[in-house]
């Protein structure tokens, strides 16, 4: 079959790879009909984060079930499923807490030995634990595809931020970071009942994305000069929630200087370099939470799923080019090239 691999820094190719079998008695494999390329793909696409020569790439899929291990019993053949950015058993202690993100066999897609998200199939280990059932006739609405592969990462990893950062009804919520998840947090933080959006980013067609989301304020400016804008937007006091999606030390500070005393950050933005932007001292003094880290999206899967379903919630949009599985190269350029949001696959 066809599957997107990466070679060396801005090295991707789509080769000929072995199809995917069931090889564990709780192994299913999903024949891929919508993927996606992340944003934190382009770390590895960068040379930043390393990468085997030849290693499969890419987390974030659905598709239909083509065949079940004899231990699955909660999806078979035939069935419509999202996949979450890690696989995970379901029922370890991690797991059952809602913490799917540590499950004790879990793992990401694209790890060395393991298939990809960017390929036309994928072996599914834990099926049970991990994959969850859509409705069928999704198949045919293209709209509809497009917001559910969001659960597999961006909607769900927005959703962590939004919960980390206390987003609730008569709060005030910043959002730091125009990208994806940035957005994601946007509709996250209205859906979970904000008074207040502002969003912090620098890309016009984004922000105007923001808006349409549900942000009531845009800052463009960075740096201390963001902390300012946001102050000047909230009476000099800050955001009561402020969702960090970048992952920078110039982002974190700006995230803990435009909290409001009492408040918290929810940080899922990846981290880079050695450090962190956070100032112990300050967040002592002004009683500032943190909390964040790796979505535990398949947790969130069933508490969203009937949003996207009804359509209260649409994330379908962040998604600004679609290629089929041979371009997925050329969707690599246009999201380091920043031509490109969020690049569908379509198989």
């Amino acid at each position: 079959m066809r599957a997107t691999t990466i070679h060396a820094p801005y090295d991707i190719r789509v080769e000929n790879v072995p199809e995917p079998v069931v090889r564990l008695p709780t192994d299913a494999v999903v024949r891929v009909l919508r993927a996606c390329i992340c944003g934190s793909d382009l770390w590895a696409y960068r040379g930043e984060s390393p990468r085997q020569p030849g290693q499969r790439i890419g987390h974030e899929f659905l598709g239909f079930v083509e065949e079940t291990g004899p231990e699955v019993t909660t999806v078979r053949r035939g069935d419509l499923v999202v996949a979450p950015f890690k696989w995970s058993d379901g029922v370890c202690d991690y797991c059952r807490e809602g913490l799917t993100a540590s499950c004790v066999h879990g793992g990401f897609w694209g790890s060395a030995g393991y298939d990809g998200g960017q390929g036309e199939a994928v072996r599914v280990p834990f099926a049970d634990g991990t994959l969850v059932g859509l409705p069928k006739d999704a198949a045919s609405d293209d709209r509809l595809l497009s917001a559910l592969v969001s659960l597999a990462d961006v909607l769900g990893t927005g959703h962590h931020a939004a919960l980390g950062a206390g987003a609730r009804p008569g709060a005030t919520v910043a959002v730091i970071g125009d990208g994806a998840v940035g957005l994601c947090a946007v509709l996250a933080a209205r859906r979970l009942g904000a008074e207040r959006i502002i969003a912090l980013g620098r890309h016009k067609d984004r922000t105007d994305l923001a808006r349409r989301f549900g942000a009531d304020d845009v800052v463009a400016e960075y740096g201390e000069a963001a902390v300012e804008a946001v102050r000047g937007l909230t009476r000099g006091e800050g955001a009561h929630a402020v969702v960090e999606a970048v992952g920078t030390a110039e982002s974190m500070r700006t995230a803990v200087h435009i909290t409001r005393d009492g408040g918290s950050v929810g940080y899922v933005g990846v981290p880079h370099g050695s450090a962190t932007g956070l100032d112990l001292g300050v967040m002592f003094d002004r009683n500032i939470a943190l909390r964040g880290g790796v979505a535990p999206v398949r947790a969130y899967i069933p508490e969203l799923l009937p949003d996207i379903l009804v359509g209260s919630v649409d994330p379908s949009p962040v998604f600004d080019l679609t290629v089929g599985l041979e371009d997925v190269p050329d969707g690599y350029r246009a999201m380091d090239g920043r031509t490109a949001l969020k690049v569908l696959i379509t198989a």
